[in-house]
């Protein structure tokens, strides 16, 4: 991977709050907590909201999910008035750290994940990680633009895949 100016960039740590594009204020806050308000807000998607089969269907896959990833990973939640409307997580694997994030559908295209993921890179160079990848579905241009705007190079690139990454 080349060395960029972006490499050594400092993320927002979090609690952050923001307006978002649609003029709601939202918070950004690391999370250990209760699992169900993340279970109610991922209960919530729809089909076109999953990708790699994550979320799992049926509210016991989801609780059992979202419990591991409380329990095994670094988590940050948004928050709109007190319900969860977004979810990122970096889970240590080796020296790496793998990267997911979520949305909720209503709240999409409106600035949030971008935030979102940045607070949660923030959160990782608060705890001392150095390295994270993710992947991607090669057809989802919208998560690759927003990951390749936060400093991720694509490392490797299958038909339905490409994993990306970047130093932290």
């Amino acid at each position: 991977m080349a060395t960029s100016a972006d490499e050594v960039r400092q993320f927002p740590r979090p609690p952050v709050t923001f307006t978002d594009q649609r003029s709601r204020t939202v918070d950004i806050e690391a999370y250990d907590g209760d699992p169900s308000p993340l279970v109610a807000m991922y209960a919530q998607f729809d089909h076109e909201s999953r990708a790699q089969g994550v979320p799992p269907r049926g509210e016991r896959q989801i609780r059992e999910w979202v419990e591991t990833l409380l329990a095994e990973g670094l988590n940050v939640v948004v928050w709109h008035d007190e319900t969860a409307v977004g979810h990122a997580v970096l889970i240590p694997e080796g020296e790496s750290s793998e990267l997911a994030i979520f949305v909720h559908p209503e709240y999409q295209s409106a600035g949030i994940g971008t935030r979102l993921i940045e607070v949660l890179l923030g959160h990782g160079q608060a705890n001392g990680l150095d390295h994270v990848w993710l992947a991607v579905e090669r057809t989802n241009h919208v998560a690759m633009k927003l990951y390749d705007g936060v400093g991720f190079e694509t490392r490797l690139r299958d038909r339905a895949e490409h994993e990306m990454e970047r130093p932290l």
